[in-house]
């Protein structure tokens, strides 16, 4: 029994075995005082208190023993699934960058595509406008516009064409939506392989969309904009309605757009008859059309239009017969597309086109009166001629116009070759016209109650101190009006341009035709102001048609690519400008130069007339002439003035003219030359009323006229300019010789007077001139 004055110590910890049933007892936490100040335990509880100690480190190793058991089994199995699992991880992260770049895409198609006007107010731009030129008989002469060939349909082209361009451009055209996925993919493939970009991945779509609305820019925005437009053409308009814009738009290079202006370019014929050669090389030009243009590198268009073939028969569009014909035979490049004498013609009539119907805002077709056959036959005779005496004769360059009686053109050739120059010789250059002049001159002394019977003295003469003499210094004495003016004497010439006035002659010519400025001086008589081939052929119409002015065109009708007639050229009544009887006269007279004057080697078996033309020092030979059918023009010269040795109008121009005419009168009935003047007996022509009523040498001429009514004579195109036709030249004449304007002026002269020699040449001998 224990003693009643026994102390119990409290315990902390566990509760001792001897723990009071109330369960009251205290841990070392709730100790106030601290553990260093407390009363030592006994030795038993402290080695107690070791050992649960170390049974709780125990039970704590045990437990991370436990947890580092699953980590060591994961490791095990991350090592047998490292394969399996990076795929996963590949897969998953691929999905995400995926999401991600998507998300981008579409923020920067967001982004670019607010920057574009509103889809609503998208539109296909009109395709610039061609103007395609024919003649009378609906052959092409030429296309003008920025495209240089009209819009063909799908249906209308050779289906080469649409096969090829598929199978080199886009092979998936008719499968995707605008934009080819697995074509981007190949594209970028090949560029990374190549480490550059060697290939694209836009399609057909694409491409028109850029075609038509996009600048060439070569950035991230313009490419988006891009893939935005080509999806809204996909949704507008059918397959086949993108392929033809684009087949109608594309640029093939040497300045053609289009496939219709490529195949005229290359193989002068429409893309309707296309084979599939040549369809192949069109095809093979849309990669780089400025490189492989064959006319700038034959053998790379062809080795690119291989690969179209190869491409079209992986697709199976061809067969492997078809294939193997192609490769044989490959397309033939067309000799020259711009050197045809047509495009002088086609320059001409768009020049013209605007007055007529104004601005052309959609295609037109322009039906001409050119005739195709006339014009081929008159450039072939112009560069046959040049080609034969070019080099001989120094001579570079002709012209000839060709005119019906209704002014209407059918040829015109307006230099040697289109393609090294188109400047228009026959429209446009300027040059003295010489003795092809004088008809006006002898006009107007008919208008003035002369007759071809007229006589005149054919001598030297003087006009104030200017000479003119005849060709080779040759004299007739007494002769007709019309002997003079079949042997172009420049003597009588110079008296009838006196008795009449420049003035009168002057406006003879522009009331027949001549529309440059003329000077009304005495040189009038021998052609020395300049004209225009164009313009002195159809001053001649009136002669071939009775003495009718008409409009000279060359347009006869404009209408749209609908058939609507925008423009039609009509005939009114053209005015007379010429008496008929004055008519007969000049066509007898002109008959004598053909047939037993300057220009006999013109003649052929129709009723002709003209009159030849040279002047001073053979810079310019010409021959006009006409039947009661078609008015011609010839002129032979060089660009730059210089002389050609000894070229006459009676040469060249009429050896040109002859071979014209002929060809063109083939088939055509033979009908005479208006008027049926006759010759007067040879008693009459003694007659003293047609003596000349110029003052013979010796006589007193007549007083001079009042001041201030005087035209002076320019001295320097008098000197400078005289005609050396079938006859002429002058000798200098210090100062100006007084004309008048008042009744018949008659400048003082000298009709008669002593021969002036001239300066000789070893030719001279030796022919006996």
């Amino acid at each position: 029994m224990a003693r009643k004055d026994t102390r119990i110590e409290p315990t902390f910890g566990d509760p001792a075995e001897d723990e009071d049933e109330s369960g009251l007892s205290v841990s070392e936490d709730d100790r106030v005082i601290p553990t260093s100040r407390r009363v030592r335990e006994p030795a038993p509880r402290r080695k107690r208190d070791r050992a649960e100690r170390l049974d709780r480190d125990e039970r704590e190793d045990r437990v991370e023993a436990i947890e580092r058991a699953p980590r060591a089994r994961r490791g095990k199995v991350k090592k047998r699934r490292g394969l399996f699992g990076g795929l996963m991880r590949l897969v998953y992260w691929t999905f995400v960058l995926a999401i991600w770049g998507g998300i981008a895409a579409a923020g920067v198609a967001i982004y670019y595509g607010a920057k574009m006007p509103s889809a609503t107010s998208w539109a296909i731009p009109d395709r610039p406008p061609n103007v395609k030129i024919v003649d009378v008989d609906g052959k092409l002469l030429a296309n003008r516009g920025m495209t240089g060939g009209e819009a063909v349909g799908l249906h209308e082209m050779s289906p080469y064409i649409p096969q090829a361009v598929i199978a080199i451009e886009d092979r998936r055209f008719y499968s995707h939506f605008g934009v080819d996925p697995l074509g981007l993919a190949r594209a970028l493939v090949g560029n990374l392989t190549r480490g550059r970009v060697s290939q694209g991945g836009s399609t057909l779509t694409q491409q028109l969309a850029k075609n038509l609305f996009l600048k060439p820019d070569r950035t991230l925005e313009r490419k988006v904009q891009e893939v935005l437009l080509a999806l809204w053409l996909e949704q507008k308009h059918t397959k086949d309605q993108i392929l033809e814009m684009y087949l109608n738009r594309v640029y093939f290079g040497s300045g053609a757009y289009g496939v219709e202006a490529a195949s005229r370019r290359y193989f002068g014929k429409s893309a309707r008859d296309v084979s599939l050669s040549e369809a192949a090389l069109l095809a093979g030009l849309l990669k780089a059309p400025s490189k492989l243009s064959p006319a700038r590198d034959p053998k790379a268009a062809e080795a690119r239009s291989q690969l179209v073939l190869a491409a079209m028969r992986d697709e199976n569009m061809i067969t492997d017969k078809e294939l193997a014909s192609a490769m044989s035979a490959p397309a033939t490049r067309a000799a020259s597309y711009w050197t045809g004498s047509e495009h002088y013609v086609a320059d001409r009539i768009m020049e013209e086109l605007p007055g007529l119907i104004g601005e052309v805002r959609s295609d037109v077709v322009i039906d001409t009166t050119i005739d195709l056959t006339l014009q081929d036959l008159a450039e072939k005779s112009i560069r046959r001629l040049i080609d034969e005496n070019g080099q001989k004769l120094n001579v570079s360059q002709g012209a000839l116009v060709s005119i019906d009686n209704s002014g209407a053109v059918r040829a015109m050739v307006g230099g040697y070759d289109y393609a090294n120059s188109q400047f228009d010789r026959a429209a446009e250059a300027r040059r003295q016209p010489g003795s092809a002049f004088k008809p006006f001159v002898y006009m107007a002394a008919l208008e003035h109650g002369r007759t071809p019977d007229s006589m005149r003295n054919d001598a030297p003469i003087k006009i104030g101190k200017w000479a003119p003499e005849n060709y080779n210094g040759k004299y007739y004495g007494q002769v007709t009006l019309a002997t003079a003016l079949a042997k172009s004497l420049n003597s009588v010439a110079a008296q009838l341009t006196m008795e009449v006035g420049p003035e009168a002659v002057v406006e003879a010519a522009h009331r027949m035709g001549i529309e440059s400025p003329l000077q009304a001086n005495t040189s009038i008589a021998l052609g020395t102001s300049e004209v225009t081939p164009l313009e002195l052929t159809s001053s001649y119409v009136p002669f071939a048609n009775g003495g009718y002015r008409p409009e000279i065109h060359f347009i006869q009708r404009v209408t749209s690519a609908s058939g609507e007639i925008l423009y039609e050229h009509t005939n009114t009544n053209a005015p007379r400008v010429i008496r008929p009887e004055i008519v007969g006269m000049m066509n007898a007279m002109m008959t004598g130069t053909v047939e037993v004057g300057t220009a006999k080697k013109a003649a052929f078996n129709w009723p002709s007339a003209g009159k030849t033309g040279t002047s001073q020092n053979s810079r310019d030979a010409w021959f006009v002439g006409y039947t009661s059918n078609l008015t011609t023009g010839v002129w032979f010269g060089n660009d730059d003035g210089k002389p050609m040795k000894k070229v006459t109008g009676g040469a060249l121009p009429a050896q040109a003219w002859h071979e014209f005419m002929v060809a063109a009168h083939e088939g055509v009935p033979v009908a005479p030359l208006p008027g049926n003047w006759k010759p007067a007996p040879p008693e009459e022509l003694t007659d003293p009323g047609a003596m000349p009523s110029v003052p013979m040498a010796g006589d007193q001429p007549p007083a001079a006229p009042p001041v201030g009514q005087n035209q002076p004579v320019d001295v320097t195109t008098a000197i400078d300019t005289a005609d050396q036709d079938d006859g002429g030249g002058f000798v200098p004449m210090p100062q100006p010789v007084p004309t008048g304007s008042v009744g018949r002026p008659v400048p003082q002269a000298d009709v008669g007077g002593p021969v002036v020699k001239r300066q000789g040449s070893i030719l001279d001998v030796i022919f006996g001139n």
